[in-house]
């Protein structure tokens, strides 16, 4: 049962219809890491799956594949061994997640420009964006307003530097301006800024998040519900919701894996209360 008051995000999120079938639901893609750091991506491929996204595809380094195929059921796999394939691989996708794992290295950064290419939304997340830390503009001139940037404090303070010294939503604001994609700051009190100047601060954040992984769960989320042509500025501040009442219903003892787990029953209570 939903206890936390309702935000106006619920009346743009993508129901499917009589006449829905997956593809209609969106296409959504997660970007592995290799075979040894897999675990990040199936976390964010299957909370994309959890949330409605139609078909989600795994996009991995050719030696995860045998790691991750044992591991997925209704996810799909596809190995890529460069950049130029990764782009082949999420040709027609409608949102793609990148960073949970993928390494700091120059074939992260490869990738993010590959999939940048294909007209697929971008959620950029933990690797993804330190990758950057040192050229955040050739970052931000890959992105659009379409795009997502997930950073906790550190990675914040890496790709904008002082910002944070105007207070959080005063940066937040201002980073999202500056990368002309939408910025989910996260914390206590998590912070969605759009280029635009939209501004939304969430207030149903809970302690049992505090564990590894759950931002890896999160980044799917914004993903799968984008893959449904929701505006990511809403999917952004829905997904932030949904993850903290899904956390709440399950309480002490949260791991990462349990969240997608508890998605069903949010989507239930906000499905019950549609106007």
């Amino acid at each position: 049962m939903i206890t936390a008051k309702l935000p106006d995000w619920r009346d743009t999120l993508p129901w499917p219809g009589p006449e829905t079938h997956k593809h209609a639901r969106g296409r959504l893609g997660v970007v592995s890491g290799k075979s040894t750091r897999t675990g990040a991506a199936r976390l964010a491929a299957r909370a994309g799956l959890r949330i409605g996204a139609g078909v989600v595809t795994i996009l991995c380094p050719p030696d995860a594949a045998s790691v991750i195929a044992p591991a997925v059921e209704a996810v799909m796999l596809t190995p890529f061994a460069s950049d130029e394939a990764l782009s082949a691989a999420a040709k027609g996708m409608d949102a793609a997640v990148i960073g949970p794992a993928a390494g700091v290295n120059e074939s992260t950064i490869a990738n993010i420009r590959a999939l940048a290419e294909t007209g697929a939304a971008l959620v950029v997340d933990a690797d993804g964006l330190t990758v950057f830390k040192d050229w955040p503009e050739e970052l931000f001139g890959l992105l659009d307003r379409d795009d997502v940037l997930t950073p906790h404090e550190g990675e914040f303070k890496r790709l904008f530097p002082g910002l944070l010294d105007k207070g959080r939503e005063a940066a937040a604001r201002a980073a999202a301006k500056r990368a002309g994609a939408v910025v989910v700051l996260k914390g206590p009190a998590t912070i969605i800024a759009a280029p635009d100047g939209r501004l939304s601060v969430n207030d149903n954040g809970v302690p049992w998040l505090a564990t590894a992984g759950t931002g890896d769960v999160l980044a799917g989320m914004i993903g799968g519900l984008i893959a449904q042509r929701m505006d990511s500025f809403d999917a952004a501040r829905a997904a932030v919701w949904m993850h903290a009442e899904a956390a709440r219903l399950f309480g002490p003892g949260l791991i990462a894996e349990d969240l997608p787990e508890q998605l069903p029953a949010v989507l239930a209570g906000l499905y019950s209360q549609r106007p």
